[in-house]
């Protein structure tokens, strides 16, 4: 994505008439004896100017320490990347103890309290919502850090309106979404903006208008928790409402945080009417924006600049990532002109906190909660007869894979109708990690949490063999085209068309072909069921999550299709049931997925 220079500030020359004094009618020039009396002229008052930044974070999924719960161990990767909100509440320190605390504002742009084994076992095995149960480890870190505001994100709305009441009642600062509607009288939901004033000794506050937008997909993401309660229009729609109305209540600045991507993309197709990642269309097309903290595409943007088009001014963005990888700093410098603040100019940049140590407050405060959810994550749950790795899940047929398939369809069955029972059933499922690994021996919580990241629920849903293909030849667009007799390498195979992993569908109970060197939307080859080619009438009961059933990734047909079976227990838990039960994991159990890469009808990989 590319990433504007920063906003240079602008000044403006005023020209001066100098010369000899115009004498007009009735008037004498002053004596040159007369003008030294007076003395030298006095130099123009310079009006009074004031810095200060606002810090954000976003999509920080409950990552609180510097931990990887899925590996039981420090977090690290490639990039030399850490993680969780401990190290960044040092920056924040940092910048507070150079700045000073009243030039600072400190601000999130979404997807808090999902994400991490710590974030499930506060929601589900040790719900805040139960009498007595401790608060959420965000609300007491993010409270000890000082945020000022945080808008929701998508993922806030994971776990039920309930949790996310209740996480808000714990927070010492307003969580904003001005496009999360009540479904029955379109009020707002949610608290709207927020004004903070920032002290100036000897001037006028400077008042900074904050205004939340969440993302509209949350329509279909989680139509399950917010169907009939909640409604949510488009960004650029609510923010043309509210920026006037911030601007009429004498804000100087208005900052936005958006949890919305910045680059007017939509994963879910025409499936809403409105743009899921919106902010540089906030931007461009709402007049009275100073700058927009974006969040919801986990990629990190520094500094990027739109101009409106109404008004020609630069709006400034940054986004900084996502689980505590950065901390943007918005720094912007004001001048008071005739009694109002004007911005005169501003900047963002994004600082890592992988340098710095953690904020020993918040591991005094919240060890005793990431100790209790490391012994759960380690709870031994059964065994494996041999090592499952998903490292190849992307381009091959692999075991760990059909692991997921074989419990979606188990479950199904077991509580399909009559009728539908008869009905041949299969399943899909995506392959969210290339790092999960289930080891051969004991199998622990954490092992399976690995594969299986998102809290998402079963459903079956009924498509026709002709809407299956569809859906598959839908899946196929994630692997780039490789002409036959070019050779096929892993790592540039995948993710064409922006289509990331966690999008992307195998199916088991059916036998497929993915020719990679034809062109998109003519890969799928030999669609079979029983060893019988799949008939465009005949109808398959389908195990799918309920992302990818309301909508998700903007695959056709399974949005509308009919239901056959629903249930609100997660994937995840289900999978740890199988295991416990079971005593074993075997892959000779497991359902036979079959489908494998060709070009031109050669099986790529063996």
């Amino acid at each position: 994505m590319p990433v504007s220079p920063m906003n240079r500030r602008a000044f403006v020359k005023k020209s001066a008439v100098t010369g000899a004094a115009v004498a007009a009618a009735g008037t004498v020039a002053a004596a040159p004896a007369e003008a030294a009396e007076r003395g030298p002229a006095k130099p123009p008052k310079k009006n009074r100017t004031w810095t200060f930044s606002i810090l954000g974070t976003t999509d920080l999924h409950s990552h609180v320490f510097d931990w990887d719960y899925y590996k039981d161990a420090a977090y690290s990767d490639s990039k030399g990347n850490s993680v969780g909100v401990a190290r960044v509440a040092t920056l924040i320190k940092q910048q507070r103890a150079a700045k000073g605390e009243e030039h600072v504002l400190l601000v999130d742009a979404g997807d808090i309290i999902q994400g991490t084994s710590l974030a499930y076992y506060f929601a589900r095995v040790q719900p805040i919502t139960d009498k007595g149960a401790p608060k959420h480890p965000m609300a007491v870190a993010m409270n000890h850090m000082r945020y000022d505001a945080a808008a929701l994100g998508n993922h806030e709305f994971n776990y039920g309106i309930e949790v996310l009441r209740k996480f808000e009642s714990q927070c010492r600062f307003p969580l904003l979404a001005a496009n999360a509607l009540d479904a029955k009288t379109l009020k707002p939901a949610f608290q709207p903006y927020t004004v903070k004033r920032i002290c100036v000794p000897g001037a006028p506050d400077i008042k900074v208008g904050i205004l939340g937008l969440t993302n509209p997909g949350i329509a279909l993401w989680d139509k399950d928790n917010v169907s009939g309660k909640m409604v949510f229009p488009g960004l650029v729609e609510q923010a043309k409402k509210y920026v006037p109305r911030l601007r009429a209540l004498g804000c100087d600045v208005v900052f936005l945080t958006d949890h919305s991507g910045l680059d007017g993309s939509s994963s879910y197709g025409d499936e809403l009417p409105y743009v899921e990642n919106a902010s540089n269309l906030v931007a461009e097309q709402v007049p009275g924006i100073d700058a927009i903290l974006v969040g919801h595409t986990h990629v990190e943007v520094p500094s990027y600049t739109v101009k409106n088009a109404e008004t020609g001014e630069d709006v400034l963005l940054s986004e900084p990532y996502c689980w505590g990888y950065r901390l943007s700093v918005f720094d912007f410098e004001l001048e008071l002109v005739r009694g109002q603040w004007k911005v005169t100019r501003k900047t963002a940049q994004t600082l890592n906190p992988n340098t710095v140590d953690e904020d020993p407050e918040i591991k005094r405060l919240l060890e005793a909660d990431h100790e209790l959810v490391v012994k759960y994550v380690n709870t031994p749950v059964g065994t494996c007869t041999e090592d499952l790795s998903a490292a190849e899940s992307c381009w091959k047929d692999v075991p760990i894979m059909d692991f997921i398939h074989q419990v979606q369809m188990d479950t199904v069955k077991a509580g399909l109708s009559t009728a539908d029972a008869a009905l041949p059933l299969i399943s899909v499922a995506a392959p969210f990690s290339r790092t999960a690994d289930i080891p051969a021996g004991s199998v622990t919580i954490k092992d399976i949490a690995g594969l299986y990241i998102y809290d998402n629920t079963l459903y079956g849903k009924k498509l026709t063999g002709a809407q299956l293909k569809d859906y598959l030849e839908y899946a196929a667009k994630y692997y780039y085209k490789v002409p036959a007799g070019t050779k096929v390498d892993t790592a540039t195979l995948t993710n064409a068309n922006s289509f990331w992993d966690y999008m992307y569908d195998t199916a088991a109970g059916v036998s497929y072909d993915i020719d990679i060197a034809q062109a998109e939307g003519s890969r799928i080859k030999n669609l079979s069921w029983n060893g019988t080619p799949v008939a465009d009438d005949q109808v398959f009961v389908v195990a799918v999550n309920n992302y990818r059933a309301n909508g998700g990734s903007g695959y056709p047909h399974i949005a509308a299709a009919d239901i056959a079976y629903s249930s609100t227990n997660e994937i995840r838990q289900l999978m740890i049931d199988y295991v416990t039960a079971k005593g074993a994991l075997d892959p000779k159990d497991f359902a036979v997925t079959n489908w494998r890469l060709t070009q031109d009808g050669t099986p790529v990989f063996s």
